[in-house]
């Protein structure tokens, strides 16, 4: 596809068709132009305190947007509401002015301690910069964080002092709702609960989320408060239905973004193909930060500030080192000027980064998405991505960090070699002008629900009338709990029996029961948590395991004991595991006819089996190996979506004869690769199985599955948009350039049957039955 017809008089617009070069014009597949936007203001309310007022403006707020001011009335006025809008469009003021003024209006004569106020911030380093943000006020606001790294003196300071406490979900879970006594005068002048960056709780993490927020709720109801909750978040579609299932709470959308907006040009680029060949002869392209490092030195010398996005730290330091290295051999004087950036460094070094980056010391800088929440960089001229980051929200999220102030900005994003990203950049119309996902989680999920019905009851006995805060199926779970011997049921209330911390039953960052904790060799520290359920695939031993842009390599997996011993390394390859699965209905819950074919949803059981992993070279993904494993086999009971075509329709089609297995195999990966455009998911979320002749159904059938024990409502997403994702699935493989199959169309690098069989052209055929083309 040849790109956009756009006029090349602007100066962003000039510094990509510089990028497109003669020799990589073709990898340029689509341009295009956001237009600029003008600021709406609004008057500042009457009720905000003076002093946050002439603070705000000694910082160059001295007017505000109209969305701040919509949000922050609504706030105020004891409204719950959800602020979604663009990146740096200033939504912290929406929470701070209601909240800030509460403070400083409701303390003592004597200085006593005002309306509180809960910030919940995905990460610690989000909390960090917002507490620098706030004490930067001079307000005297007693603001101070709780988290991990806090000392002892800190918590008690912030339980017996603080106003503002900003924390994350886990501490919230693990520490402040089971102490909630020794927080209760806290908890009693509650008025604000902060949740930002609220559409990154999603799958199974957000249904933990929404059940610690409503333990929450239950918690400040004992002690006379009930706080109104504001929420902020990238765009995201249906942000009031995302915030009430987080909240429990209706929940009024503020979506209207009066920010300024200079003109965005975002290029959409695709690598060539090398010659190097993968998994059964398959074409490779090259990697998407190979392409990224080149670009960077290119924009470098034109003396564009840029931020480049790579997943992993290692990526991050590699695009990095390459590009000085290129620099090195052009203009010498420039090499010193890119630097990368990622999670795991110490404060004062990301400080000094951040600064570097303002102060125009560093023209180019490679990061993590450790910079892709609401940490302020501002000054930035272009944003290069390694890859479509997941989502359209995060897509824009990570643009959105170009152009900041208003000024004009660049973004390209450079496809990997899978199917998701081939895609995309050959169907922009998938990514460009339409609406951003809905984040997709389930709160009635039963592993996760009994769990936080346990952690409540220890808090406090549960009563009838708190069941319906935490959804219809609570009762329900309640039941088998008790029957359980979990929880005891005396005069009309449920009470915690077992003499475990019951939030240890809940691992909020673990889908799968008990986490698998990763413990560094040397030190005995333990780094973080694995999923139980999925650590056969991603910590097995040999393992190379990115974990908050860290690289890892697994030297042992201990089931019986939890944990995975780990060290940091940077090989020069990567790993991913190969699986044996089977699959079993256990029962429809809903299906369609589409003509003689049909589409289902309801409960599997899924047999797996880790058989062994692939070793690929980084960045050409060639394979250098497969090694065997001997790990056991693991059931899971989650949600899938599946559809069946009979033999008579294959027949009548021509098929009969075809290769089913391969076609049926090539369709399932796929369609696992382009899942995650509709429903917001990682390809290593979900899995798939597909047989010609499955025994549950007597017919060919293809499945796709939660990866979660009880799903995580990534199926259930698939089958309401069916249509949309398997037709895209069918444009996907017929797109790809290659002739019988590779990594950007029909391969997946978790196939457990080492990508065989697959059969690219029967597969189009057989998805043209299914959707009626034929």
């Amino acid at each position: 596809m040849p790109p956009a017809a756009v006029p090349s008089s602007t100066p962003v617009r000039g510094v990509l068709d510089r990028l497109a070069t003669a020799d990589r014009v073709d990898r340029l597949t689509h341009v295009e132009v956001l237009a600029p936007r003008a600021a709406g203001h609004a008057p500042w309310p009457d009720w905000v305190h003076p002093e946050v007022r002439d603070a705000l403006a000694g910082r160059g707020a001295d007017r505000l947007w109209r969305h701040q001011v919509a949000a922050a009335d609504l706030a105020h006025a004891g409204r719950h509401v959800v602020v979604a809008t663009g990146t740096a469009s200033g939504k912290s003021l929406a929470y701070q002015l209601p909240a800030l003024s509460a403070s400083l209006a409701s303390r003592g004569a004597r200085g006593e301690r005002g309306a509180t106020t809960l910030y919940v911030a995905p990460t610690k380093a989000l909390a960090q910069d917002q507490l620098t943000s706030l004490q930067g006020l001079g307000l005297g606001v007693r603001a101070t964080t709780h988290d991990g790294d806090s000392s002892r003196e800190q918590r008690d300071w912030s339980r017996d002092h603080g106003e503002y406490l900003l924390t994350n979900p886990d501490m919230l879970h693990r520490s402040l709702l089971p102490g909630h006594a020794r927080w209760s005068r806290f908890f009693g002048a509650l008025r604000y609960v902060v949740v930002d960056e609220c559409h990154h709780y999603r799958g199974v993490f957000g249904a933990h989320v929404s059940h610690v927020l409503r333990r929450l709720r239950r918690v400040c109801a004992l002690y006379g408060s009930d706080p109104t909750f504001v929420l902020a978040s990238a765009t995201v579609a249906e942000p009031d239905v995302l915030a009430g299932r987080l909240t429990g709470h209706e929940v009024t959308a503020v979506t209207d973004d009066a920010s300024p907006r200079g003109e965005v040009v975002l290029g959409l680029w695709e690598p060539p193909f090398t010659g190097h060949l993968g998994e059964n002869g398959a074409p490779v392209r090259r990697a998407a930060t190979s392409e990224v490092a080149d670009l960077l030195a290119d924009l470098v010398v034109d003396g564009v500030h840029t931020l480049a996005f790579v997943r992993s730290r290692r990526g991050a330091e590699s695009v990095a080192a390459t590009a000085s290295s290129l620099l090195a051999e052009v203009a010498p004087e420039l090499a010193s000027r890119v630097a990368p950036y990622r999670g795991g460094y110490l404060p004062e070094e990301r400080r000094a980064l951040e600064q570097a980056l303002r102060s125009g010391r560093l023209v180019g800088l490679a990061a993590t998405n450790a910079l892709e929440l609401g940490i302020d960089v501002s000054g930035l001229d272009a944003v290069l991505l390694a890859g479509f980051p997941g989502t359209r929200a995060a897509l824009w999220q990570q643009v959105g960090r170009a152009g900041r102030g208003g000024q004009d900005a660049l973004g390209v994003m450079v496809a990997r070699d899978d199917p998701l990203d081939t895609y995309l950049v050959t169907h922009p119309e998938m990514l460009l002008g339409r609406p951003v996902e809905a984040s997709v989680f389930d709160p009635s999920n039963h592993y996760v629900l009994g769990p936080h019905l346990c952690a409540a009851a220890e808090e406090s006995p549960l009563t009838e009338a708190d069941l319906p805060l935490f959804g219809p199926t609570a009762r329900e779970a309640v039941d088998h709990l008790t029957t359980a011997g979990l929880l005891r049921r005396r005069s009309a209330r449920w009470f915690w029996t077992d003499r475990r911390r019951a939030s240890d039953l809940a691992d909020i960052r673990s889908s799968g029961g008990r986490g698998i904790q990763l413990v560094e060799h040397v030190t005995g520290r333990v780094v973080g948590t694995v999923d139980a359920s999925s650590a056969h695939g991603t910590a097995h031993e040999g393992a190379v395991y990115v974990h908050l842009g860290e690289t890892w390599l697994v030297r042992e997996l201990d089931l019986d004991e939890h944990v995975a011993i780990i060290e940091r390394a940077d090989p020069d390859y990567s790993t991913s595991a190969r699986e044996v699965t089977d699959i079993r209905i256990l029962g429809e819950r809903e299906h369609r006819q589409w003509g003689p074919c049909r589409l289902s949803v309801g409960g599997v059981e899924v047999g797996h089996q880790v058989v062994s992993y692939l070793k690929r070279r980084i960045p050409s993904g060639e394979v250098l190996s497969e090694e065997p494993l001997d790990l056991p086999e693991r059931t899971l009971r989650t949600t899938a979506v599946w559809w069946t075509v009979p033999a008579a329709a294959l027949d009548d089609a021509g098929l009969a004869t075809a290769d089913l297995p391969g076609a049926a195999h090539a369709a399932e990966h796929a369609s696992i690769g382009l899942l995650p455009l509709f429903a917001t998911c990682d390809r290593w979320d979900i899995g798939g199985v597909s047989t010609a002749l499955h025994p549950d159904t007597g017919q060919l059938t293809v499945f796709v599955y939660d990866g979660h024990p009880g799903g995580a409502g990534f199926a259930e997403r698939g089958y309401a948009t069916a249509r949309a994702w398997l037709t895209a699935t069918r444009e996907a493989i017929v797109g790809c350039a290659c002739t019988e199959g590779c990594p950007s169309c029909v391969q997946s690098p978790k196939c457990g049957n080492q990508n065989h069989p697959l059969d690219k052209g029967v597969a189009v055929d057989l998805l043209d039955l299914l959707l009626g083309v034929r």
